[in-house]
């Protein structure tokens, strides 16, 4: 994401050497269809084609998040009709005890939990938000020009990103350095421990990615790589800071060799401060979801009374709400963008060799991030559903609060499918691409590369 590649072809004629450049086709994972695709890319640099891929980390390869347990005990499995789970389940009367967490659905009815990432009023919000933005500015398309900060002020303040008293968008260097000093030595040794070892695989991924050149008739073609001028990274300000999102965006940012790189984040916490710090972020926007994005996008011009002129960022990348989404999805073509992802998710496969208390454990942790996260899980043993079922049942009351309800409510979309067997497993996983994929099988390598659609 943080690359421009260059492909030309140099012809050899009488006696001068022109050079043509051409830009390259690249191809992307689409996380959202499932399916390999051939995309032509047009950022706003002066650079040609941005090289695509995945989510934060990689900037230049797909990014496969997958978790492999390999078992250590297997359950006592029955030879009981899969069926009867689900038929269980659809009774008129339903009790405490028959609430479903995980709400059992067909491997036929799949498609039907594959959404669009764009959610329809969200984007309808995005786009007020956009045109609230940008009403000083003279162009005839209201919404894609230069931020006005008075109205960033406004909206920022409406939508609670900053308190009615603050003047500033922008967060100091001197804050983020003050917040940086003020961790303790475990926090603050944690979170170099997390850089440095972010840092060494963005290094070694930049090195993978190296200018090429053959020769052809008359001539030779190639390509060359360099870093886009200016990054953008988005971190969530949610229920809880997320300073790992900091790391992983600003970090390899500046990896590629990005000469700017601009956090944008809600209501920071003292921790995502110190991350920006340690992250050698170049600005911090304490503001977030679309107007974040077009900020980032279109920039400020302008030093003035709330803060510095912001820079248009060539990409943007980072985790977002169904806001953020959106407006990523309004800006990509005048910048690059990471991608359009859905809700956050983790799927489990598991045989009868799974562990009911560590997957129940998993799709808890993972439904505990947000209200409308998902938790999945995808098995060929009726009896394998039934015991999660009853490990999250109990589990989850032991979390305190808001975890306890946030999870909750995120299993009222989460969702458990059985499947006839393994194979079948593996095309429903395939099918739904997760963000995150477990694997507890037996043989759960062997299953875990038959695997296609993961990652972000």
């Amino acid at each position: 994401f943080f690359f421009n590649q260059l492909a030309f072809v140099v012809v050899l004629c009488n006696s001068f050497t022109p050079r043509t450049s051409i830009r390259s086709e690249t191809t992307s994972l689409n996380n959202n269809s499932n399916s390999l695709r051939r995309k032509i890319s047009f950022p706003k640099s002066s650079a040609s084609s941005s090289i695509t891929g995945a989510a934060s980390p990689l900037y230049f390869s797909y990014y496969r998040d997958i978790t492999v347990v390999h078992p250590t005990h297997n359950f006592n499995t029955s030879n009981q009709k899969k069926s009867s789970y689900l038929t269980n389940s659809n009774t008129n009367t339903m009790s405490d005890n028959d609430y479903k967490y995980l709400t059992p659905i067909s491997p036929s009815d799949i498609k039907l939990e594959i959404k669009d990432p764009v959610d329809n009023t969200a984007l309808s919000q995005a786009q007020d938000i956009f045109h609230e933005l940008t009403n000083a500015n003279d162009s005839p398309e209201k919404g894609k020009g230069p931020i006005d900060p008075p109205s960033l002020m406004t909206v920022a303040k409406r939508l609670g990103d900053i308190t009615e008293e603050c003047d500033s968008y922008i967060v100091t260097a001197e804050e983020m350095k003050a917040a940086f000093d003020s961790l303790s030595d475990c926090e603050r040794t944690s979170l170099m421990n997390i850089h440095d070892r972010v840092k060494r695989f963005a290094d070694v991924q930049r090195g993978s990615v190296t200018d090429v050149e053959m020769d052809i008739p008359g001539g030779k073609a190639g390509h060359t790589v360099s870093p886009c001028k200016a990054a953008g990274c988005y971190a969530p300000g949610g229920r809880y800071p997320l300073p790992s999102s900091v790391i992983m965006t600003a970090v390899t940012a500046r990896s590629a060799g990005c000469q700017t790189v601009i956090l944008a984040s809600p209501r920071p916490a003292p921790i995502t401060l110190a991350a920006a710090h340690i992250s050698q972020t170049t600005l911090f926007l304490r503001i977030g979801g679309a107007q974040a994005i077009a900020t980032l996008a279109y920039g400020i011009q302008a030093d003035n009374a709330h803060g510095p002129a912001i820079p248009q960022c060539d990409v943007i990348v980072g985790p977002g709400n169904k806001w953020v989404t959106a407006a990523k999805g309004m800006v990509q073509g005048f910048c690059g963008i990471d991608m359009l992802a859905g809700p956050s998710e983790v799927l489990v496969i598991a045989d009868e060799t799974g562990r009911a208390e560590v997957i129940a454990a998993d799709l808890i942790a993972q439904a505990e991030h947000d209200v409308v996260a998902r938790a999945i899980l995808v098995t060929d043993e009726e009896t394998v559903l039934e015991q999660v079922e009853g490990e999250v049942r109990r589990q989850v009351e032991l979390l305190p609060e808001p975890n306890r309800s946030t999870a909750k409510q995120a299993f009222t979309q989460s969702f458990a499918v059985v499947c006839a067997d393994v194979e079948e497993c593996i095309q429903v996983s395939d099918d739904i691409a997760p963000e995150h994929l477990e694997i507890q099988t037996r043989d759960a390598m062997t299953v875990g590369m038959k695997c296609s659609n993961y990652g972000r």
